[in-house]
């Protein structure tokens, strides 16, 4: 088989370490409470949206570590067709999605539904945690940061 290797255009963290160390702070505070596998459904969820192989190929591996099953990680990109998923992670998806696509905005539904499952700080760890993955997104599908270099 083949392979194309995509040219990566920056080392964003060498050539803006403040700003890099900034969004590792922001990230490292949005995780705080939240389960560690629903986390990882959220990162790979978004970073499917926005087409980020580097942040796609490190969360899966996260996810794995985590104890996430190769079927549920597989289903994730047709999660509203899965069974596999809870309603609490069906609503953090739906959220993740809603987020991650903002100009079509997060629905009055969408956020009750996030509500309905998650205390009201957990629900805010949880946006943060989407926003802060979508920074992470932008910085390596912008600089086309390599999935398996650090």
């Amino acid at each position: 088989m083949t392979t194309f290797q995509v040219p990566q255009r920056m080392n964003f963290s060498a050539v803006s370490p403040k700003v890099f160390k900034a969004v590792l702070a922001l990230d490292a505070v949005a995780r705080e409470g939240l389960d560690p596998v629903l986390l990882e459904l959220v990162q790979i969820r978004a970073s499917q949206v926005n087409r980020c192989a580097y942040c796609i190929d490190y969360h899966v591996s996260d996810a794995r570590r985590a104890g996430e099953s190769e079927e549920r990680i597989h289903q994730l990109a047709a999660w509203e067709e899965s069974s596999l998923f809870t309603g609490k992670e069906r609503a953090a998806l739906a959220l993740t999605e809603a987020v991650t696509v903002l100009p079509e905005g997060v629905s009055d539904a969408v956020y009750e539904e996030a509500a309905r499952h998650f205390e009201v700080k957990e629900l805010a760890q949880l946006i943060a945690l989407i926003f802060t993955t979508n920074a992470w997104n932008r910085m390596n599908v912008t600089t086309r940061k390599t999935p398996g270099t650090e």
